[in-house]
């Protein structure tokens, strides 16, 4: 095991790399898009009763279903590796962006419309950076589950990644070099979660003990 990631580090470099710009790639599309929708849902009772279930009930669909559809969409490739990292990590962005805005204290909420403070002041001022907590929690999750994305959509429908490379050293019996793809991937995915780590204990330091 060892051994292969000397001897074949080059076409393991590669092919992490590939894995690493798609995996980014749909985090930040999953952030994005994931802060957008938390901030309406969380913000809004009504927006919460009407699109929450439905988040709930579309993460509850297994994503390597949608990894046939996409290669029927986009052929196979690097933009499906991108769209299954972004459909299986922008749910707990969501959910952790809705969790945080909306369990905002009332008794705060009073004071500071006693104040003379707008709905948007309210949600500027208080919620978003109540939320950022669960935000940078939500972060670590999502870039490890993107990574599963990544990797899933690789070994069905791409000629490139570790996803890729593992699939095809499995089918040759080369077992050392799997083990070398998975030994790469985790450590490409515990280097990420440290990284949001940090940034989240600069960010929100006020909120740990």
């Amino acid at each position: 095991m060892f051994r292969s990631l000397v001897a074949d580090w080059r076409p393991i470099a590669a092919h992490s790399l590939q894995t690493l710009y798609t995996t980014l790639a749909g985090f930040v599309l999953a952030v994005l898009v994931g802060l957008v929708q938390g901030v309406a849902v969380g913000a809004s009772s009504l927006v919460y009763k009407a699109v929450y279930p439905l988040l709930v009930g579309f993460n509850s669909i297994p994503k390597v279903a949608f990894v046939q559809v996409l290669v029927v969409w986009f052929g196979i490739g690097t933009i499906p590796a991108i769209a299954t990292a972004f459909l299986i990590s922008f749910f707990p962005v969501v959910v952790n962006v809705a969790t945080g805005l909306a369990t905002v204290e009332p008794e705060m909420e009073d004071v500071l419309r006693s104040l003379g403070a707008s709905r948007f002041d309210i949600l500027k001022k208080v919620g978003l950076p109540r939320s950022l907590p669960y935000f940078f929690a939500s972060l670590k999750v999502a870039i490890t589950l993107a990574f599963v994305g990544s990797v899933i959509s690789e070994t069905v429908a791409s000629n490139l990644g570790i996803g890729y490379l593992m699939m095809s050293a499995s089918s040759d019996m080369n077992m050392a070099l799997v083990f070398a793809g998975l030994i790469v991937i985790g450590a490409i995915e515990v280097v990420m979660y440290e990284i949001f780590a940090f940034i989240e204990k600069r960010m929100t330091h006020w909120a740990h003990r």
